[in-house]
């Protein structure tokens, strides 16, 4: 105990940094791919206290991996960094303000993310360095948003040596994660006609942009024939220029399909094929599909999702003063309507006692209270890329609040908070809960085993396979 509070007052001793490094990052938005000023300043800092660092992992200019310690257990800590295109907005604002217009801005938080898993692997080392035997990993996974950035490392073998990994993520709930979610594929159908003029000759064009039109009406009369939990997202990215009198010679269309199972998407995307296919055929026109990105059904672990509902119950939430509430309260009065996150959560507990005590937090401008471990594995209609490193080795994740409750992901309410000084109370207090669950990893390797032996029970011994075909490269969003 005394071994395991001395690591975790490492985190406090480098709070002014680690805090420092989190402002640095939302000050210098990227989105996927692009992550150069994050990727840098990460491995600067590990590089400076002690840490391996390899860059370029995967042929990933801005995916790195910083390791302590020798031998086994080889515990994991997924960091993310990217930034959301278009969530520019001004700090510790309470209206929707840009820093600039179209610019990106971490509507994720997950500048948050990746120095709170940073301040885990920190409080870790210094538990190895005191003589224990085992490996820390802190990943940078790069292009959470919409990139699959740990699906192409996870092709590339980078996660094979793990025994566990864990990682947490900003939110306005603290709770440990017992959902798997949808699995995804996303493909851009890119439609070929043939120009002419709108007036004179339109009997000589072919009009792609009427072809991704046709697509996406054929795209409504599948969803009512599709299965339960599937979801279809579409925006168009080229409709062919702004010249009415010209037929549209080429338009593009990103497709998003998700389903709870990998295979689901797999057959659901035949599906989708098939219509584009048709919409070309309906307009006389061509097209080609060029396959973006994919990820996998998160593949849940209640071994390790136990434990850190131990150390979260155990280390509480992050102690949020009289400024925070205040904070908190100014920017729930912005929102029109609050996130039912939490409320959900809430009303899922069967013990009414339970349900009682939680019940006083909804009308608490913080959620500053820690929700109980669910009794059965839930389904998320988000999608993740942790889900094919989970299908690697055993994975958990917690949620701390970093942002009061009730405001929404990817809003311009959580790009204003994620300066704030009650977003960085809760990343380092998940950093905290993520440190001593690591610790005791190492501690109890019959904990490990069980979790080991969970997830080949939950996976059926299939080993992993991407969902990403070969030659499919990360391509920048």
């Amino acid at each position: 105990m005394a071994e395991k509070q001395q690591a975790l007052d490492a985190i406090e001793k480098y709070r002014l940094e680690l805090e420092a490094l989190s402002d640095a990052i939302w000050e210098h938005p990227q989105v996927g791919y692009q992550e150069t000023y994050a990727a840098n300043a990460f491995c600067r800092f590990l590089e400076k206290s002690g840490f391996r660092v390899e860059k370029n992992l995967a042929g990933i200019p801005t995916a790195f991996c910083a390791s302590y310690g020798s031998g086994a257990p080889v515990i994991g800590l997924l960091g993310e960094f990217d930034a959301l295109p278009g969530m520019s907005q001004k700090a510790n604002c309470f209206q929707k303000s840009a820093v600039e217009e179209d610019a990106p801005g971490h509507g994720c938080g997950h500048n948050l993310l990746g120095v709170g898993a940073l301040s885990a692997a920190l409080a870790v080392k210094t538990y190895l360095g005191s003589g224990h035997s085992g490996t820390v990993k802190f990943y940078g996974c790069p292009a959470e948003e919409g990139g699959s950035g740990k699906v192409f490392l996870a092709k590339a073998g980078v996660f094979n040596d793990l025994d566990a990994a864990l990682t947490w993520h900003p939110g306005d709930t603290n709770n440990v994660s017992c959902s798997t979610n949808l699995a995804n594929c996303q493909i851009c159908y890119h439609f070929k006609g043939k120009a002419s003029h709108a007036a004179i000759s339109p009997e000589l064009g072919r009009s792609a942009l009427d072809a991704v039109e046709l697509m996406n009406v054929g795209i409504q009369f599948l969803r009512e024939h599709i299965p339960t939990g599937c979801r279809v997202h579409y925006a168009i990215t080229n409709a062919g220029g702004n010249a009415p009198a010209i037929v549209q010679e080429r338009a593009d269309v990103l497709y998003l399909m998700r389903a709870p199972q990998l295979t689901t998407v797999r057959e659901l995307m035949e599906r989708v094929n098939e219509v584009a296919r048709g919409a070309a055929i309906m307009t006389g026109t061509t097209v080609e599909s060029e396959f973006i990105k994919a990820t996998s059904n998160i593949i849940v672990n209640q071994t390790l999702g136990r434990l850190l509902q131990k150390n979260l119950e155990k280390l509480g939430t992050a102690s949020y003063d009289d400024r925070d509430l205040a904070f908190a309260q100014k920017m729930v009065d912005t929102l029109e309507q609050k996130d039912p996150y939490f409320a959900q959560l809430v009303d899922k507990i069967a013990d009414p006692e339970q349900k009682k005590r939680l019940l006083p937090y909804l009308e608490r401008p913080i959620y500053d209270v820690v929700l109980p471990y669910p009794e059965t594995v839930s389904q998320s209609l988000a999608s993740s890329d942790v889900g094919d490193v989970s299908w690697v080795c055993p994975v958990a994740q917690i949620s701390t609040s970093t942002m009061p409750g009730g405001v929404p992901m990817h809003s311009w309410q959580m790009v204003a908070v994620g300066k704030s000084d009650m977003a960085k109370k809760g990343m380092l207090q998940a950093g905290k809960v993520l440190a001593s669950t690591a610790i005791d990893l190492y501690e109890l390797p019959e904990v490990l085993q069980a979790a080991k032996a969970e997830h080949m029970e939950r996976t059926g011994g299939t080993p992993y396979c991407s969902p990403i075909p070969d030659g499919v490269e990360p391509r920048k969003t």
